[in-house]
């Protein structure tokens, strides 16, 4: 064999290990945990339009979502739009200043992450140096799906 021929394989192996290390991060991140808020907990919500193929009815919700073991929480306000987050605002409730520079830091930086999205795609991990957050994030987000649910939005 020649160099070029093992540095193709060489460089093969490397995306292929890169691909796999890739996929198995993704895997991780579309889990749902359920465990960490009570279902429509802090939810209120206004609808318009309604889609015929969408799952999820059109309009402003808003939850919030708490995690933590000494509970902390962040409100999230989503706009759907056609199973789509179209806007997203998280508001801070921290007290304690490095707390409440962690929930500002990912209030700012979440929107880049979720912004265009379908709804059912968003789990958001670690960000803007933020392990915590994430998981109210991710709770109140849950909570809005459920409210925000067709089924759902003709018996209320």
């Amino acid at each position: 064999m020649g160099i070029l021929s093992k540095r193709a394989i060489v460089t093969m192996m490397a995306g292929v290990s890169l691909t796999l290390v890739m996929a198995s991060c993704q895997k991780e991140d579309m889990a749902v945990d359920r465990s960490r808020s009570a279902p429509n907990a802090g939810v209120s919500s206004s609808r318009s339009a309604v889609s015929k193929e969408s799952a999820y009815a059109d309009g402003v919700y808003r939850a919030t979502g708490k995690y933590g073991s000494l509970p902390s929480s962040i409100t999230v306000n989503a706009t759907l739009d056609n199973n789509v987050i179209t806007d997203v605002k998280v508001t801070p409730h921290a007290t304690n200043p490095t707390s409440l520079d962690l929930q500002r830091r990912f209030a700012a930086a979440v929107p880049g992450v979720v912004v265009g999205k379908r709804i059912d795609e968003v789990k958001v991990g670690r960000l803007a140096g933020s392990s915590g957050t994430p998981d109210g994030f991710n709770a109140a987000i849950q909570q809005i799906k459920e409210k925000a649910r067709i089924e759902n939005s003709t018996s209320k």
